[in-house]
């Protein structure tokens, strides 16, 4: 039997979930950053405008914005996960300190997903003008 072995799955299961996480959020900046490419297939038979170069310039950085934090998340969570197997296995008994890295990735994607809907709803707004 290996020792603290509960801890060390919960400590497994908190990693993958992270990594899934992480990958969605790579997903999500993937078709947010080649949505532009969608709306121009869509558009002659959706009799749908196609977005102005701001717009289709602006996807285009929060889809690399997503990719890039998606990543990082991985990082963060191969770091944790390394940090927490050495803690689990050490005698010595220690506080664990909550990182402020999750809270500023945590606020990076809320403010990200604030800026896509304020981005699209303006969007949406205009086009039911004209």
């Amino acid at each position: 039997m290996i020792k603290n072995f509960r801890d060390h799955a919960a400590n497994e299961r908190t990693f993958l979930a992270w990594v899934r996480t992480s990958i969605a959020v790579m997903a999500f900046g993937f078709i947010v950053e080649r949505f532009d490419l969608f709306l121009e297939i869509a558009a002659p038979t959706l009799a749908v405008r196609a977005l102005p170069w701001p717009g289709q310039r602006f996807g285009n950085i929060v889809g690399l914005v997503l990719i890039v934090l998606g990543t990082a998340m991985v990082a963060v969570a191969m770091l944790r996960f390394l940090r927490d197997a050495k803690a689990i296995d050490s005698e010595e008994v220690r506080s664990h300190p909550r990182s402020r890295i999750d809270i500023a990735l945590a606020t990076l994607l809320v403010l990200l997903g604030g800026a896509l809907f304020v981005y699209l709803s303006h969007a949406l707004v205009t086009s039911g003008k004209s």
